[in-house]
């Protein structure tokens, strides 16, 4: 099965994780199919804290993958703050 997750990249106490697409039996740092954003927890300034690329992302949903439950709540957000 294919799903959409973070898999995580930074440094020490500086989290920054990818959103990928990848085979859910691959593991969390492994190859993946497609990187489609990141998102950046501890974000400052001017820096994003989210960029997803959501043309792809609905394109891999229409193929059957399945997003992990902090993805959807992130799509969600990112949703949000696009229409306003």
């Amino acid at each position: 099965m294919v799903t959409i997750r973070l898999t995580r990249r930074g440094a020490r106490n500086q989290p920054f994780y990818h959103v990928v697409v990848t085979d859910s039996r691959k593991r969390q740092g492994g190859a993946s199919l497609e990187n489609v954003g990141f998102f950046n927890p501890v974000a400052g300034g001017n820096d994003p804290k989210l960029k997803l690329d959501l043309p792809r992302i609905e394109y891999w949903v229409g193929q059957g993958a399945q997003p992990s439950e902090r993805v959807r709540s992130l799509l969600a957000s990112y949703r949000k703050q696009a229409t306003a």
